[in-house]
């Protein structure tokens, strides 16, 4: 079976694959890496893929079997199940708290910078001014603003980094 041929074959039912793997994985990096993983197995089998009666079925076999192996196999330590219908309110409620936390941490660092690096942070982050505009705001060329810009970021990162290393290590 030549290329062509079996991307006229299997190419049709791609995006069934791809959808059973996201149903059964959740993820959708992980969907995709098993959709992947069979077409190259399904390349693999193009000799024999003659003699089947179905391919799609195969295919939707072989798809189930690499997911729920996967499931169960070690590499599933990150893999999270969850089921479609269910929905944690306090995960929510915990995702609230961490972001209005992480905000306050970055509102206190900004504070500690440079005053035009957090004037550029402020108007290019948050109020989403382009370059061009910034620099006529602050009469600053447009590199000077893109290099306070990576120096300020910088800072904030590694700020919030040393937050949030306190204690480990």
């Amino acid at each position: 079976m030549q290329q062509s041929e079996f991307l006229n074959v299997v190419m049709p039912f791609k995006d069934k694959l791809y959808r059973l793997a996201k149903r059964l994985l959740v993820s959708t990096e992980e969907a995709e890496d098993a959709t992947q993983e069979i077409l190259l197995k399904l390349w693999s089998k193009k000799k024999m893929m003659e003699s089947y009666n179905n391919v799609e079925a195969f295919a939707m076999t072989m798809t189930k079997n690499f997911c729920l192996d996967r499931l169960k196999s070690k590499q599933a330590g990150n893999l999270k199940l969850v089921h479609s219908n269910y929905a944690e309110e306090s995960s929510g409620l915990q995702k609230q708290i961490e972001a209005r936390d992480s905000v306050d941490w970055v509102q206190k660092i900004m504070e500690e910078l440079p005053e035009q690096q957090k004037l550029v942070l402020q108007l290019r982050d948050v109020e989403q001014y382009d370059y061009d505009e910034i620099g006529e705001m602050l009469d600053m060329k447009p590199t000077a603003v893109r290099v306070a810009l990576s120096r300020a970021r910088k800072l904030v990162r590694d700020k919030l980094l040393q937050k949030h290393r306190y204690g480990i290590g």
